[in-house]
């Protein structure tokens, strides 16, 4: 790859359709969920007309990009964006995930013994300040806390293994080894589908067997709401990885020019990363 010195000018690609027809998309998604919310029957269409263009917008976008790669329009300067652009977007994602284990934070350490203090006594005589059984005053506990060492302790198996394979695969990149990396990526995916496909089954436990639900104290908002968004992380990284997988087969990437393939592997571990906090302080603690 060109080196930053040598390379005299930075690749600006052609004008594109793809920004203004993402925002339609979003516009499209944005009415129809404001109409489908009010019960306005247009709105489910409006939804569906809005994922449909989004979809054909990220395929175009993301295309466009992956055939200016192969030709050879990107260097030192644009790899060094992209690796920018990848590592910002991940520090995002860090940040919209501590926001989420802060509340958590804030209900198990600071509220629920404010609520359980002497002063409060006398306001609710009959709240106790326990986690994760009873969390507001007035709640009665008719739901059970999810347990750490059944399927949660498989799935937090499964997603470091699948930190290892994706890993091996990265080396067999490294080495020219392609069956290597195809194999490695083939097995991430099918680990990533199992620990979704493991979660739903344990939603569905913890809502008909152990009632929990978003309105089960803050423990069940809590619980859905961290676990939910990193479930979407978890499905948004298969797809990537999917991605991935298909470029390999058609015989992209190479020891020298691999980035789109850092950056989803980047995109993995940080999602394992977020899992095994999320294990310690939602399961286990």
């Amino acid at each position: 790859m060109m080196e930053h010195s040598e390379q005299t000018h930075y690749f600006v690609p052609d004008p594109s359709r793809w920004p203004i027809i993402g925002s339609l998309a979003l516009f499209c998604l944005g009415l129809g969920a404001a109409l489908a919310v009010n019960s306005v029957a247009v709105g489910k269409l409006g939804l569906l007309l809005g994922f449909g263009i989004l979809f054909w917008m990220l395929f175009g976008w993301f295309g466009d990009v992956i055939r200016e790669s192969l030709a050879g329009r990107y260097h030192g300067r644009e790899d060094h964006s992209f690796r920018w652009g990848m590592g910002w977007f991940i520090f995002s994602e860090v940040m919209f995930f501590a926001a989420f284990f802060g509340a958590l934070y804030y209900v198990r350490v600071i509220s629920v013994p404010e609520l359980g203090n002497e002063v409060h006594k006398l306001l609710y005589p009959d709240f106790t300040a326990s986690w994760p059984l009873q969390t507001g005053p007035g709640i009665t506990a008719r739901y059970q806390a999810m347990g750490a060492w059944g399927l949660p302790a498989v799935n937090t198996l499964i997603l470091l293994s699948s930190g290892a394979t994706l890993t091996w695969a990265h080396w067999g990149l490294l080495a020219g080894q392609r069956r290597q990396l195809a194999t490695g990526l083939g097995i991430t995916v099918v680990l990533g589908v199992s620990f979704l496909s493991l979660q739903m089954y344990e939603y569905a436990h913890a809502m008909h067997e152990l009632g929990l639900s978003l309105a089960a104290g803050a423990y069940g908002m809590t619980f859905f709401m961290l676990t939910g968004f990193h479930g979407l992380h978890v499905l948004l990284g298969a797809i990537m990885l999917s991605v991935m997988w298909l470029r390999v087969q058609r015989g992209h990437f190479s020891a020298e020019h691999h980035f789109a393939f850092e950056a989803a592997a980047w995109y993995w571990h940080f999602v394992d990363v977020v899992w095994l906090i999320l294990f310690v302080f939602v399961y286990w603690l």
